[in-house]
Formats: structure tokens, sequence, C-alpha cells
């Protein structure tokens, strides 16, 4: 059975935001292959995918490389979703399913009612999955897939601190759920500017100590890739 290379993309580039993989530091196919138990072509065009998404470089001499963004980088990524973000909602109230509305709801319900306990381990984690499912109902491949890679590489340049109020952060997404059901555009563009805008205010850069030379320890226990999407 051979693993699709997106699986093994998402793997690494979930290893590489997470730190496993420090900044810098070299990716070669063999110990890729190894540790995610695939051969080294998925491994291969990963590489190739996250080298076009940022994640990864090519050094001479050394090959692939964990990629090692400066600050200016980093802060065109805030400044980017502070542009994309809107644009993806006010493209969601005029092209959104019922299906994504429903999800929609009912992640802004779940959301709050936990922010209402109290700031927990999984409300960054519905944050995020409200804001993927917003971003798949704008009705682009492109401007979805665009999103999500500045969320990825977001959460890989950035701590993001808890909101100080999370109730009103969720009742802002609610504002905006609503917005898009109306299929009021800018509505909806207005809400999620002031909310990403709130947002970020609140993301810390990360700080890595320097990997000169590419020596980073790297994780060696094997991680089996997610084989199901490669079962027919």
């Amino acid at each position: 059975m051979r693993i699709p290379a997106h699986s093994v993309c998402t793997a690494i580039r979930d290893d590489i935001v997470t730190g496993v993989f420090a900044r810098g530091s070299r990716l070669t196919e063999e110990q890729l292959a190894r540790r995610y138990g695939v051969s080294r072509v998925p491994v291969r065009e990963a590489l190739r995918t996250l080298e076009s998404e940022g994640f990864v470089t090519t050094r001479r001499h050394a090959g692939a490389c964990v990629a090692e963004p400066t600050e200016q980088e980093a802060a065109d990524l805030l400044e980017m979703r502070t542009l994309l973000e809107p644009l993806g909602a006010a493209r969601a109230a005029q092209r959104h399913t019922e299906a994504h509305l429903k999800v929609l709801r009912g992640l802004v319900r779940l959301g709050q009612e936990r922010a209402r306990r109290g700031p927990g381990e999984d409300l960054g984690s519905l944050g995020g999955w409200f804001h993927e499912t917003l971003a798949q109902a704008c009705g682009s491949p492109a401007l979805s897939a665009l999103l999500t890679q500045l969320r990825h590489k977001t959460a890989w340049m950035y701590v993001a601190e808890e909101p100080a109020r999370p109730v009103e952060a969720w009742a802002e997404r609610g504002a905006i759920v609503d917005a898009v059901a109306r299929g009021d555009a800018e509505r909806a563009r207005a809400l999620t500017a002031r909310h990403v805008e709130r947002s970020l205010s609140g993301y810390r850069l990360r700080r890595t100590p320097g990997n000169a030379g590419g020596g980073a320890a790297v994780r060696t226990s094997q991680r089996r890739v997610n084989t199901a999407s490669a079962r027919n």
C-alpha cells in the first residue's frame, strides 16, 4: 500500500510546527522515511510541497532543512491574516452551505459553553476548528488553502496567549456566524476584521536558540503516518 504524499506532508508539517524538528535542522529522506514508516518517494514529494509553503528550505551541501524565518517574515504573516481572513468571511457569507452553518453554529455553542466554565486546553483547538470551517465555507479552495497555511505558519512562529475574556471571543464568533447566515458579506468582513485584530494582539513571537550547522536533536522514535486516507 502506497502512503500518499499529502499524509506524509501533514505529519512532517505538524512536527515542524510543534518544534519536534528545530528551525535550521536537517531533514534527510532516510531519517524521515524511517520515522514515519514510509518509503522515500512520498517523503521526497512532501519536502517539495513544504518548501513551496515556506516550512523547508534547501541548502547547498546540506540538502533539505527546516526554514528559519526572519522577524519581518513573521510580522508579514499577521498582516496577511488581517487582510485575508475578513475576505474569507465575506466570501463565506455569499457561498456557504447549510452544512457549513451547522458546523459553525455547533462550534460556537460548544465554545461558549466551555468558555463559561473558564479557560480550558480545548478552547484553542475549538477556535482553530471554527476558523478552519469558516475558511472552507468561503467557496474558494485557493483562499481556503492559503488561510490554512497562514494559520499553520502563525502557530509555528508565535505563541498565542489565551484571550482574557474567552466568553466575549466566542460571542464575536457567534456574531460572525449570524452575519454569514444572513448573507451579509460586509458585516461578516467587519466583524472578522475586528475579531482577528483582537486575537492577533495576543500573539508573541517564539524565541528559539540558534541552530548553526543544523545539529539540533530530533526525536528518533518512529511515528507512523495515518494511513486511513490511503485505504480503499
